[in-house]
């Protein structure tokens, strides 16, 4: 599955677009300015996505991994 095709499936699922999560990151204190804090674990990220918006674990590393800046 390519990157892109687990962004629409999150997207499907939620109804919460790549951007979406960001703001929503930004809020729980995950993000600063646009940017993953340092002090932030991909475990972090993976438990609040798995937690409240039911995501696999697949899926919510996606989510991790758009945060650090992948895009493709």
């Amino acid at each position: 599955m390519s990157f892109q095709a687990y962004l629409d499936n999150i997207q499907t699922k939620t109804g919460k677009t790549a951007e979406d999560f960001k703001k929503l990151a930004t809020q729980k204190g995950f993000l600063e300015k646009g940017e993953l804090k340092d002090s932030v674990k991909a475990t972090q990220i993976v438990q609040w996505l798995k937690d409240d918006y039911e995501l696999g674990h697949g899926h919510a590393m996606a989510m991790f991994a758009y945060f650090r800046g992948k895009r493709e």
